[in-house]
């Protein structure tokens, strides 16, 4: 599911809120838990209230409960069927279901994911989301149970109507995903003309790693750092760097950066930049340093599977 939430930095409860503004603010702040037993009660003396049990289904989302998602999301859309992204958070809910189950269960999902996506996309023909649900559905699905290429295309075009950027990343994905690396690469390059985003630029840099053009992914996170100065953009650095053993003081520079300057918000945890660097002087031949890393690494996390198998590597 594709949500977007702003984090608050107040308190979640005020004064004078009501349940559901102290149940939107829980989801916000990732307190699902309380979002769900707040709504629940809610919902109870409010059957029909369509922001108290959206609010409720999203809770269930976010804690993976798919089956109690799924049953308030279809409560929605019969509450009002013509609401385009009731239809599109019900596809969404089973298709994240489909994929906690048997292929061969899974399956018996298919028909009613896409028949909600394209009724959403057929109520609401500005809906970004849903377009971009039916490009990866049609992509992923073998063609035998209705996989497409072109119907990917299709949605993929209509995306890039309503947003140009949206549109180049759909059919960047697509070739990616086709295995045609020249043609994913050129939509992912207009896409960051375009838009420039993080994301942009991430997408590009992973089609480079993805297809061992190292200097080529390093190239593209410094162009990024140019543009959005985020420290988490230096581990990505360190990691290209460390992992193809190239540009290898650029990588020791940019990791211990993103160490001076690392807050949780950055996403990748402290150990890994730790592990990172001592793979970095691993390939720098100077174990003694490189042990020293993977000590602090595991120093965070004694569980590290990744450094634990270094750290062997490294005594060798």
């Amino acid at each position: 599911m594709r949500y977007i939430f702003l984090f608050l930095s107040f308190p979640c409860l005020l004064l004078g809120q009501t349940p559901k503004e102290d149940a939107s603010n829980y989801i916000a702040q990732k307190q699902y838990v309380k979002a769900q037993r707040l709504m629940m009660d809610y919902v109870l003396e409010h059957p029909s209230d369509k922001e108290a049990i959206e609010l409720l289904a999203d809770a269930y989302g976010y804690q993976k409960k798919w089956d109690e998602a799924i049953e308030h999301y279809e409560l929605l859309k019969d509450l009002e069927t013509n609401n385009a992204n009731y239809h599109y958070k019900y596809g969404g809910a089973l298709g994240m279901k489909a994929l906690t189950m048997s292929k061969l269960r899974a399956l018996g999902s298919i028909g009613d994911i896409k028949s909600s996506f394209l009724k959403a996309a057929e109520l609401d023909p500005k809906h970004i989301d849903t377009r971009w649900a039916l490009v990866e559905l049609y992509m992923t699905l073998p063609g035998i149970v209705g996989g497409s290429k072109k119907k990917s295309l299709k949605y993929a075009n209509e995306l890039e109507a309503l947003s140009k950027v949206d549109g180049y990343l759909a059919k960047g994905y697509i070739y990616e995903y086709d295995d045609e690396p020249e043609l994913a690469e050129k939509y992912y390059k207009m896409a960051v003309k375009v838009g420039g985003s993080v994301t942009c630029y991430e997408k590009l840099t992973n089609l480079y790693e993805s297809q061992n053009e190292p200097e080529k992914a390093i190239e593209t996170i410094e162009a990024s750092q140019d543009k959005h100065k985020r420290n988490a953009l230096h581990y990505q650095l360190g990691k290209v760097s460390a992992d193809y053993n190239i540009q290898l003081d650029k990588g020791e520079q940019c990791l211990l950066q993103y160490i001076k300057n690392y807050t949780s918000a950055d996403g990748v945890p402290l150990e890994w930049a730790y592990y990172r660097l001592a793979q970095i002087y691993k390939h720098k031949k100077n174990s003694k340093k490189a042990l020293n890393y993977i000590d602090r690494a595991l120093s965070l996390r004694s569980d590290f599977k990744q450094a634990l198998k270094e750290k062997a590597a490294i005594s060798k």
